[in-house]
């Protein structure tokens, strides 16, 4: 049965690594049959949560910006990707506040049940993306419904195309392919 999967990728670089994953993953997807959307975050308008709690009883939230929509899209999809940078072995600022903003969702009756985290990081080493796992992990586990399936991560790639050959672009491929 297809899938609805929505992609989101944080990078604000143009032609960024990350972007390049979140393609690969795409491709894999709609191979396999599945409907895909791609958000990019370089031109949303995403202001940081008040936490105000509001959205707790109204499912929506009171700032009115780009987030509301894209929150709306994540509530409806079947499967999540998010895509981002490890900026100090974490995830990147602008993917973090989308997550914060995502709060209507938690009394929600959503629909996503996987979570893929695909990360890109000039560092190389294994443990370089285990802070953006950890604070991925953390938003999944506040939905019960959902969980976090799989991590791909690219490492030693800085600049904006230098993943062009990266064994991380066909794991990604072959992720969104095997998605049922």
């Amino acid at each position: 049965m297809p899938k609805n999967i929505l992609i989101v990728t944080a990078s604000l670089r143009p032609n960024s690594n990350s972007d390049a994953l979140a393609e690969a993953f795409a491709r894999g997807a709609q191979t396999a049959g599945h409907s895909v959307e791609s958000i990019s975050l370089k031109t949303k308008h995403i202001a940081f949560c008040q936490g105000c709690l509001a959205c707790q009883h109204t499912q929506k939230c009171v700032i009115q910006d780009d987030a509301i929509s894209i929150a709306e899209k994540v509530k409806a999809a079947d499967v999540l990707v998010f895509a981002t940078p490890v900026y100090y072995y974490g995830l990147s600022g602008q993917l973090k506040t989308l997550l914060d903003r995502c709060n209507p969702l938690f009394t929600a009756d959503y629909r996503f049940r996987n979570v893929y985290l695909l990360a890109t990081a000039a560092e190389n080493e294994e443990n370089t993306v285990e802070g953006s796992v950890k604070g991925m992990q953390g938003w999944v586990d506040c939905f019960e419904k959902a969980t976090l399936v799989g991590t791909i991560f690219a490492g030693g790639v800085t600049d904006a195309g230098e993943i062009k050959d990266h064994a991380a672009l066909a794991q990604a491929f072959e992720a969104g392919k095997a998605i049922r």
